[in-house]
């Protein structure tokens, strides 16, 4: 006991007990750091891989979007290359032409018979005026009616040359 009274009373124990409280709180402290360090890197590393599963699910979801879309786009492409390989297969029809020149010239006439002086120059200015109308009822509206309805989709050039060819035809 005297031993530990005489060592105590020096100052190099003293200092030397005070640098070890110190460095044992030091220790202590930096103990409790890295434990906290490695709870807070495996709460980051879970947080990662949820946030990798997370942009996994939402690749595959996009992959498989962007597949059916891709699908959907390939079967319209050859769709409408069938559309288009059917468009001119019947446009080339036999008959077609000749059924196209007849309804130029059906328009022509009715617009002739309003306009009779000067026959030659009003038949042409009839027949460009026929083909520039079918060529506008080849598209849009006057299509569709001519097809659904072909007596009422015809132009009409007026109702007094309507009714004199039906007076003609009875």
């Amino acid at each position: 006991m005297e031993l530990l009274n005489t060592a105590l009373q020096t100052p190099f124990v003293w200092g030397l007990l005070l640098g070890l409280l110190i460095a044992g709180f030091i220790w202590k402290s930096g103990f409790s750091a890295r434990r906290n360090l490695a709870r807070e890197i495996k709460r980051l590393e879970g947080e990662l891989k949820d946030l990798q599963k997370h942009l996994n699910t939402q690749l595959k979801i996009n992959a498989s979007g962007n597949e059916t879309l891709q699908s959907e786009l390939d079967l319209l492409r050859l769709q409408n290359e069938n559309l288009r390989v059917n468009n001119a297969a019947l446009s080339q029809k036999p008959g077609r032409a000749e059924m196209r020149l007849l309804q130029v010239h059906e328009i022509a006439i009715r617009a002739m018979r309003e306009q009779a002086p000067g026959f030659a120059a009003a038949w042409e200015n009839a027949l460009r005026q026929g083909e520039a109308e079918l060529a506008d009822a080849d598209g849009g509206l006057k299509k569709l009616m001519r097809r659904v309805i072909p007596g009422l989709a015809l132009p009409q050039a007026s109702s007094k040359t309507e009714t004199k060819d039906q007076g003609e035809e009875i």
